[in-house]
């Protein structure tokens, strides 16, 4: 038995690289009652039903901007899991009013159906982009974490617990450099590289989405779950996916070059996971950092102590460029033993993998 056991669990966003892994877990290593997942991805919806039958899951086509459609499926869950989101961040920058239809507004209806139908937990999964942000998507994501926050006191349902959980790269989903790498070195390079001394902090998909579901279970209300992650120089990425998977290829490693070209506009070389202000009111726990209501006058009611506390102060920032990054041994290690790098027969589960 575990927390999830027996509860009626939903998903936002349940074909997405994150949405898609919480749905495994949940069925398969969670055993949760039953499972609601939703998303406005037909083809997706119809890989997901063909994957999971068999199972009690339920898959819905529906949009986080319905807020009447999302009412009518949260009653009777206990847990809600709000994955769903525009996170490209190009695309959010040449389509802000999108963005902050999915990113703001979708919340808001998420927190609305949650209180209306007396959910138990909603847990929100935000971005590092949210951290002094640069650009159009990571300043949806920060609203969509205040407005989490705002929800456990401006409500006072006493019913609902908001949360959310903030992490960096997730190594090998859609949208992440091992594919853009991967290809590049099959065509012979050159590996492109926005600055050799950018630096990111890292997790595999199935590392991410378990610190997700668990956080889940000691949520108070109102806080941000900073997730611990190692560290990696980009450049390092880059020369350790060169010297194993050239040869596959059939190129020699010391043939396929790198290019810088450049950081994109709004693209930081350090990844932040916390402010400098946030240390102040943050705490450390095993695998996470708490960081609090910036005005935890509103939540006074709210005790905000958890069983594996480490500290009750956090004495810097949590910047990639203030952490020690893996060397190339222990990030060609990390690599292999999330399947990252196996080749094309190891590719990470992606929702629409035919069954």
């Amino acid at each position: 038995m575990n927390a999830f056991s027996d509860r009626r669990v939903l998903v936002t966003g349940c074909c997405g690289t994150v949405g898609s892994e919480l749905v495994r877990q949940l069925l398969e290593v969670y055993g949760v009652g039953e499972l609601v997942g939703i998303d406005n991805n037909e083809s997706e919806l119809f890989f997901a039903q063909q994957r999971f039958a068999g199972r009690p899951a339920r898959f819905f086509l529906a949009d986080v901007r319905d807020e009447a459609r999302l009412k009518r499926l949260f009653s009777g869950i206990d847990i809600v899991f709000h994955t769903a989101a525009f996170k490209h961040v190009e695309l959010c920058e040449v389509s802000p009013f999108e963005a902050v239809q999915t990113n703001i507004h979708g919340v808001q209806n998420v927190v609305w159906a949650a209180v209306e139908n007396r959910v138990r937990t909603v847990v929100f999964t935000s971005s590092d982009k949210a951290v002094n942000p640069t650009n159009v998507m990571g300043t949806s994501k920060l609203m969509g974490e205040r407005l989490m926050t705002a929800a456990n006191s401006n409500l006072r349902s006493g019913k609902t617990v908001f949360a959310a959980t903030r992490f960096g790269n997730v190594l090998g989903s859609r949208g992440s450099v091992i594919p853009i790498f991967r290809e590049q070195i099959r065509k012979g390079g050159p590996v492109t590289l926005t600055d050799p001394d950018m630096t990111r902090f890292i997790m595999s998909i199935r590392q991410a989405v378990q610190l997700v579901i668990d956080s889940a279970d000691i949520a108070r209300g109102g806080e941000v779950f900073v997730t611990k992650m190692p560290v990696i120089r980009i450049e390092d990425l880059a020369r350790v996916m060169i010297d194993d998977l050239a040869p596959r290829y059939g190129h020699d490693p010391a043939a396929v070059t790198t290019e810088v070209i450049g950081t994109k506009a709004g693209e930081k070389l350090y990844e932040e996971l916390m402010t400098d202000e946030e240390t102040r009111r943050s705490l450390e726990l095993a695998r996470y950092f708490v960081v609090r209501p910036a005005f935890l006058s509103l939540y006074r009611e709210i005790d905000y102590t958890y069983a594996d506390m480490i500290s009750d102060r956090v004495d810097r920032p949590y910047h990639s460029a203030n952490e020690t990054p893996l060397t190339q041994a222990e990030l060609r290690a990390f690599l292999y033993e999330n399947n990252l790098i196996e080749g094309e027969a190891a590719e990470p589960f992606q929702p629409a993998k035919r069954f």
